[in-house]
């Protein structure tokens, strides 16, 4: 299928749909780390910390289809296929099994940091292409902040 009617220009459309791509992966993979960690984290504070992660999570979703949307008003099929997420995600994988809360916190803070320092990279890069792409992960990226901020601030 192909639009009739663009609302970016061709020679700006295709990289922002890259840069768009890149960081439907990562918050994808993001997603599933979120809730690998809240059916598996164990110890003191329990309940905050599997709470937490479902808010996060919350988050990461409405993001992940923020970013799918705007691909396809750009005239894109974003691929969240788990191949495709496999293969090309930056974030680290997750342990198995059961995971202290110590060991959980720190895992979650890292994959937030990957995944913001993505969104960061395509936020410089969409400043020349498009602003709306932009403006997307700007706010998924504040609100992603935030609960960097909110993990990292129960490390020890």
């Amino acid at each position: 299928m192909e639009f009739k009617r663009h609302v970016l220009a061709e020679e700006k459309a295709k990289p922002t749909a890259e840069e768009l791509q890149k960081n439907l992966i990562s918050l994808i993979d993001l997603s599933l780390v979120l809730k690998q960690a809240h059916w598996n984290v164990v110890g003191k504070n329990f309940r905050a910390v599997h709470l937490q992660l479902d808010e996060i999570l919350v988050t990461t979703r409405q993001g992940t289809d923020d970013v799918a949307e705007r691909m396809v008003m750009l005239g894109f099929s974003p691929d969240g296929r788990s191949e495709t997420v496999a293969k090309k995600t930056p974030l680290s994988s997750y342990a198995t099994g059961f995971v202290g809360i110590d060991n959980t916190i720190q895992a979650i803070a890292d994959a937030l940091a990957t995944s913001i320092g993505e969104l960061r990279k395509s936020i410089e890069t969409l400043d020349d292409l498009d602003l709306i792409s932009q403006d997307i992960l700007i706010a998924i990226s504040s609100e992603l902040e935030k609960h960097l901020w909110m993990v990292q601030a129960q490390e020890e």
